[in-house]
């Protein structure tokens, strides 16, 4: 372990020479790599969940203030109940290193090291836990040609590798294309824009399984919802979400 860090520190300082690097927030150099586009001082400065904060059980929207004493299962934004996944958890608030390295992962095809860090240790915290299968949420045929790469297949494939779980990316498939027409929308909008847009042509597959369905930020919900509910329309047991980041809406 002693060796495997003395390495890293040394390849790190090789990289930094060699292709000098500056943080995308404070532009200080960013010495090591696994922090990815920001340096270790603004990720220390970026909110991150440790999953003892009270929230809402299902889709993970922070409570304000001083919550009643009840157990974590038992608050409910009741915002939330529109949508069809059984639980929404996210690394942090879509701002600062998060926000950052959300926007870097949509231009290059590379998961830092450190955000795989993060990942797991939400993805292992009940009731992620319990999942039994990984899909990324998919980018329509289209969009897919254009970009290169689906930013969530990245992280779930980072997770798939971590959790020793199947990776699933033939289950679920968008047949609808709607993400260059939602800047702006509500949340009813947005729903309305994504509704019917997922279908599952290999249903056995999904059966009665506990789904880790990954994406890079919940904004509203709504994608991840139409998501579910094809997943849940085949058979899947439970759809759990799992993002880099969780924005400013609730619905």
């Amino acid at each position: 372990m002693i060796l495997t860090r003395a390495m890293q520190l040394c390849y790190d300082a090789l990289l930094t020479v060699a292709y000098p690097q500056v943080c995308a927030i404070c532009f200080r150099s960013v010495e090591q790599r696994r922090f990815g586009v920001v340096c270790e001082g603004c990720w220390k400065e970026t909110r991150i969940f440790e999953g003892t904060e009270t929230m809402c059980w299902k889709c993970g929207l922070l409570s304000p203030g001083d919550a009643p004493e009840v157990a974590p299962e038992e608050v409910n934004c009741r915002r939330c109940d529109v949508h069809a996944f059984t639980v929404a958890r996210a690394v942090g608030p879509y701002k600062d290193a998060l926000r950052e390295s959300v926007l870097h992962l949509k231009r290059q095809p590379h998961v830092a090291q450190h955000l795989e860090t993060l990942l797991l240790a939400v993805a292992k915290r009940d009731p992620l836990g319990a999942s039994t299968r990984i899909i990324p949420v998919p980018l329509h045929a289209t969009r897919l040609r254009q970009r290169g790469f689906n930013q969530a297949t990245l992280i779930a494939q980072s997770l798939s590798k971590q959790l020793a779980l199947p990776l699933d990316e033939v289950s679920l498939v968008r047949v609808s294309s709607s993400e260059k027409y939602r800047a702006g929308l509500d949340a009813k909008g947005r729903r309305d824009t994504v509704s019917g847009a997922f279908t599952v042509p290999y249903p056995r597959l999904v059966e009665n399984e506990s789904i880790l369905l990954v994406d890079d930020v919940f904004t509203t919900g709504a994608t991840v919802s139409a998501c579910a509910e094809a997943l849940g329309a085949a058979g899947a047991g439970k759809v759990f979400v799992l993002t880099l980041a969780r924005g400013r809406h609730t619905t």
